[in-house]
């Protein structure tokens, strides 16, 4: 005697969509939660790589403008001495008076070996113009890093130009500062002071790309 089975006897059709739905859900479920996950990363290390910036920027600043204060009062004191010096920066011509008041107001600038006097009240003072010059530290290891990584991808345009521009001139005036303590070694005075003029005013523009820029950064995030 025959036996038939019917299909409906031998699968469990509610139990197998059930369990299709579940793998379905399951595997949309993971995906979504990696990309979730990546999408979190990526956000974590875009906020990291602003506040690395920023705080090289803040940097920056301070190191340029301490430098700027600096190597402006070399310059106050090279145009006030260079009414006094004798065709060079070792020999100076003044009254006593009047070398004493730039020497109060720039210590260790110019130190006096001998005077002979030259009548008039004044003398002949040979010496030594001593300069110090401040080079600042500008750096761009963040700026640097985050460009290598594809986060750089998650910043918004607006913001990659204005960083870009940023730093191609803070590379300018590190190349006068470059030049400027070249000059120095160098013992070209003249020279030094002129790059040192030249790059005040680069610095006033760095300057102010650097405040604006520490006013935008937050909107790259």
């Amino acid at each position: 005697m025959r036996r038939f089975f019917k299909l409906k006897d031998q699968f469990n059709w509610k139990y197998v969509i059930g369990e299709i739905l579940l793998i379905f859900i399951g595997i949309n479920l993971a995906i979504w939660f990696n990309d979730w996950n990546s999408t979190k990363k990526t956000v974590h290390d875009k906020d990291i790589a602003i506040t690395k910036i920023k705080e090289e920027i803040k940097n920056n600043v301070d190191d340029l403008t301490n430098a700027r204060l600096a190597n402006q009062t070399i310059l106050n004191a090279f145009s006030d001495y260079g009414k006094l010096f004798n065709g060079n920066t070792s020999e100076v011509v003044s009254t006593p008076q009047d070398i004493s008041v730039l020497q109060k107001k720039y210590p260790e600038f110019y130190r006096v070996k001998d005077s002979v006097a030259i009548g008039n009240g004044q003398f002949r003072y040979n010496g030594k113009t001593f300069i110090e010059l401040e080079i600042p530290e500008l750096t761009s290891i963040a700026w640097e890093t985050t460009r290598s990584l594809s986060i750089i991808n998650e910043f918004d345009y607006e913001c990659l130009y204005e960083l870009e521009g940023l730093y191609n001139l803070q590379r300018r005036v590190q190349n006068e500062i470059d030049k400027a303590a070249n000059a120095l070694q160098k013992r070209e005075i003249q020279e030094m002071f002129n790059i040192l003029d030249f790059m005040n005013q680069l610095d006033f523009q760095l300057k102010d790309s650097h405040e604006q820029m520490l006013k935008n950064i937050d909107h790259c995030r």
